[in-house]
């Protein structure tokens, strides 16, 4: 099957926003998602990665580089909303993106890739794990912060 990786521009949203609300069961609003994403399309820490067939995305993920002054950390990226969709599984499709978000992140001189993923998704976690991903043995604290 013939992917194209390339990172995402504006013209990419609803098409982002689509795969990500069929993948995830979110209800992301297109306008509000535009809006966001033009707020950090300049910034090089904040990477938008899809996978395009036959010009639909088919694929994506959001790569944040998070740089730090800690020598023995380095820089590190978290990846997120990780997704393929449904009809295109089982193609390697996600082993091929993550292939991809690793050389971006060695090019952005990161030492290490964490990833963020719901507990539900347990096709993908062995997908992570097949690419060499571990579970840490540490939590994920999460704390809502209201407006």
């Amino acid at each position: 099957m013939d992917v194209i990786f390339r990172l995402a521009n504006i013209a990419d949203v609803p098409g982002i926003i689509q795969l990500c609300n069929e993948c995830f069961e979110e209800t992301t609003d297109i306008e509000f998602a535009k809006k966001e994403f033009k707020k950090t399309e300049n910034d090089e820490n904040q990477i938008y990665l899809v996978g395009i067939i036959d010009d639909k995305i088919v694929a994506h993920t959001k790569i944040t580089i998070v740089p730090t002054c800690y020598e023995s950390m380095g820089n590190y990226a978290i990846l997120n909303h990780v997704c393929v969709k449904p009809d295109y599984r089982r193609h390697n499709l996600g082993t091929r993106m993550l292939t991809e978000c690793e050389s971006i992140c060695r090019e952005c001189g990161c030492k290490d890739i964490k990833l963020w993923s719901m507990n539900f998704r347990q096709a993908a976690h062995a997908c992570y794990k097949n690419f060499g991903f571990n579970v840490e043995d540490a939590k994920f604290f999460d704390k809502k912060i209201s407006k």
